[in-house]
């Protein structure tokens, strides 16, 4: 059987939809699948089992600079690349026009959300531009909704908790001085937690034997983490790794040697439940039911902590003591 998925971004998005290749795989063990996605998350959609190619998809930059004759070549191999294969099914996970458009590129018979699920974006078109438009539960979580469309696809339900295929280099469960990383950043304002909560919360992890990572991604982020360890540079045992800027796979294989993670939000925090570490997800909105790590999915070391108006840092610090206990 030959799929392909397209779901071009964003990286939380890709995330959720990494089990959707493993179920496929369960029910189709031999499967050939390929990935449509953004270049920015390639590198990592590269390391998921059960994926054969990785077909960039540049559209955002294409479209600044469609006249120039090497966006044009790009875009021609791009779509020779699309067209290799002959697809038995071409799943649009995304729901966008865009998405739908690159799925009517390819060669095969193409599915795609005949709905919007709530808190999702979603454009009719794309339910007009495939072969057949699934409909799936309005209200469900971001990757528990891509597992049901394939699952439709596929006539079969998914079978157990999700898995997610995502391959670090090496993984590091247990060390003397057990390292957790603060996931501090993200792309939204809103869903931040304010630098003195990191710090209050950074001085209890110390004082609990605990090293503190501190991944950044751009110039905001890294004011943020340098302002974080300058709070906690005179706490006892002072263990405080501020991350120089890396690459996506770079970072997985960073997040994949510390022990656990506490972030806000974010596609960094994702990726923490992806590889099924200790992990606390904190949000300032009501939202944590469609993108957080949930009971439903057979966790107990994995939650989502939601706060009015954001979480408290001793309702964090006791989240991460329950978590903790929880994946002991």
């Amino acid at each position: 059987m030959k799929v392909l998925i397209v779901k071009l971004s964003s990286l939380g998005d890709v995330v959720h939809a990494m089990p959707a290749v493993q179920d496929i795989r369960a029910a189709h063990p031999d499967a050939l699948i390929d990935w449509v996605v953004e270049p920015a998350f390639a590198p990592l959609v590269r390391r998921v089992a059960g994926v054969n190619r990785v077909i960039e998809c540049s559209l955002r930059r294409w479209r600044r600079g469609w006249w120039m004759p090497s966006v044009r070549a790009e875009w021609r191999a791009f779509r020779a690349a699309l067209q290799q294969e002959q697809y038995d099914a071409i799943i649009d996970l995304q729901g966008l026009t865009k998405s739908a458009l690159v799925a009517r590129l390819a060669r095969g018979t193409r599915f795609g959300l005949g709905n919007q699920t709530e808190g999702s974006s979603y454009e009719a078109p794309a339910g007009w531009l495939v072969d057949h438009a699934i409909r799936v539960e309005p209200h469900i979580h971001a990757m528990d909704r891509s597992r049901a469309l394939v699952a439709a696809v596929l006539g079969k339900p998914p079978e157990g908790p999700a898995k997610y295929g995502l391959n670090p280099k090496q993984r590091v469960f247990r060390t003397a001085t057990p390292t957790v990383a603060f996931v501090h950043g993200t792309s939204r304002d809103d869903k931040l937690w304010p630098t003195d909560h990191w710090v209050q919360l950074g001085k209890r992890v110390i004082d609990a034997g605990w090293r503190i990572a501190l991944p950044q991604g751009n110039e905001m982020e890294q004011t943020r983490a340098e302002m974080i360890a300058a709070g906690l540079q005179f706490e006892k045992a002072f263990h405080v790794d501020v991350w120089p800027s890396l690459g996506l796979d770079a970072v997985l294989d960073r997040l994949a040697l510390t022990q656990g993670v506490i972030g806000v939000d974010s596609g960094l925090s994702h990726i923490a439940v992806a590889l099924d570490m200790p992990h606390v997800q904190l949000y300032n909105h009501p939202t944590a039911w469609r993108t957080g790590p949930q009971p439903s999915h057979g966790h107990r070391h994995q939650v989502a902590l939601e706060g009015r108006p954001i979480p408290t840092v001793q309702a964090t610090w006791l989240a991460w003591s329950n978590v903790l206990v929880a994946a002991s």
